[in-house]
């Protein structure tokens, strides 16, 4: 089986560390991390009642006409007008700490995927900003998580973090967003996280494609990180296009199956039922946790749907916790990716989530979530999302052997999710552990 290692972690080469020049060009002032939401309401004149919701959206369907009918009638912008950069000051403002509090004292990751979420809409809507309206006539919403990579085990409670981002390639109707994450570490902040978001824009009423401003590109670096984006879009279409619900296993990945599945068969009987598991193996369907929300309007983002931030947060912690039985000690995150939105959540919804983990290599854990929604009225269960998280146990963990074909395409997409990471990263354990 090959190997896979970890992707390194980009922060070092983008042009977002502090003091780089989009920092210094750009006219946005650093923003407080309670101000994100509030500011994301005021662009789109989100109501905070939800008794006046519908009203609410109904004053958006005035915004129509700010709409453009061709990329080419809205003015260009730079990489440094959507940067932004968000304070999170977990060590002079202690009273914020609890809510991303375990109870073991670390940081809950799955809290920051949601600020990541909300931080990523607002340096979109900066992109797009209308200087003669103060409303947005645009709605827009997280497409996909391409990937989160980590560049250490810790983020501690107790200091400061900062969050920053912006705009780093534009096709017509959609965005990618480079994201960071740093933490103050003495006086200087290190880097924590890397993350890229796509984002696509609809009209005001969320009802089709809406176009947005091109990109100038001022510098080589910006350059490479347009030509990057390139990249993304078509290494995501070619996943996409190879995908185990598309295409057959490669001829590598058939061998590998069949040689787990004869590894499974019982040496005293002459028969392709009888099957037994090898030393320190588990059946996959064993490796299951399932959990159910009911979707409140305290969870609603600013277009009155489930907030996106949140059903990541659930999917994590769930993930998570699955990690945490099937290796038998607390695992942390090392990536996060493809994560796909295929349709939005309304509230009142029951949610429903399922983890299981499908593949697993040396101390590493790779877990898929399925979530699904069942309208009360139809009951019909339609999928939304499909997470992917790889998390790192302290000790080597069990192998995940399936006993069906469609488990087999299971473990051959997990495999894929794994195998995707590149380069080693070096993450050394400290005291503060990424958990939920």
């Amino acid at each position: 089986m090959k190997r896979a290692v970890l992707r390194l972690c980009t922060l070092s080469k983008g042009l977002l560390t502090p003091g780089r020049g989009l920092a210094q060009g750009s006219q946005n002032a650093k923003i407080h991390i309670n101000e994100v939401r509030d500011k994301l309401r005021e662009i789109v004149g989100a109501s905070t009642n939800w008794r006046d919701h519908v009203k609410a959206m109904e004053e958006r369907k005035l915004l129509h006409s700010f709409l453009a009918k061709s990329q080419k009638e809205l003015p260009p912008r730079r990489m440094k007008d959507s940067y932004i950069e968000v304070l999170l000051p977990l060590g002079s403002q202690p009273e914020l700490r609890e809510k991303y509090l375990t109870v073991q004292n670390t940081v809950r990751f799955g809290r920051i995927l949601e600020d990541l979420d909300s931080l990523g809409v607002l340096i979109c809507y900066t992109h797009t900003k209308i200087p003669s309206s103060k409303m947005s006539p645009l709605s827009i919403v997280t497409a996909q998580v391409d990937k989160i990579d980590m560049c250490k085990k810790s983020i501690s409670p107790e200091q400061d973090i900062k969050l920053s981002g912006h705009v780093s390639w534009v096709g017509k109707t959609s965005m990618e967003v480079k994201m960071q994450m740093f933490q103050l570490h003495g006086d200087d902040y290190n880097p924590v996280l890397d993350a890229t978001f796509v984002m696509v824009a609809r009209d005001s009423e969320n009802k089709g494609p809406a176009f947005i401003n091109p990109l100038i590109l001022e510098s080589l670096e910006e350059e490479e990180l347009f030509s990057q984006g390139e990249l993304n879009k078509g290494r995501r279409i070619a996943f996409s296009s190879a995908s185990l619900l598309k295409m057959a296993p490669n001829a590598e990945e058939r061998t590998t199956i069949h040689e787990m599945f004869l590894s499974t068969l019982d040496p005293k009987t002459i028969s392709f039922r009888s099957r037994i598991l090898p030393p320190n193996a588990v059946w996959m369907e064993n490796s299951k946790l399932k959990s159910l929300e009911i979707c409140h309007p305290q969870e609603r983002n600013i277009f009155n749907r489930i907030f996106g931030g949140f059903l990541m947060r659930k999917a994590y912690e769930l993930g998570w916790a699955t990690a945490c039985c099937f290796g038998g000690s607390r695992p942390f995150v090392v990536a996060v990716d493809d994560i796909m939105f295929q349709k939005p959540v309304e509230v009142g919804s029951l949610l429903f989530l399922s983890s299981q983990v499908c593949f697993t290599q040396d101390n590493y854990i790779q877990v898929r979530v399925h979530s699904e929604v069942a309208s009360l009225q139809s009951k019909e269960h339609v999928t939304t999302n499909v997470f992917h998280f790889t998390f790192m146990s302290e000790k080597e963990v069990p192998l995940v052997f399936p006993r069906t074909y469609g488990e087999s395409m299971l473990y051959l997409d997990g495999q894929r999710h794994f195998n995707s990471m590149g380069a080693p990263v070096n993450l050394v354990r400290k005291d503060y552990l990424v958990e939920p």
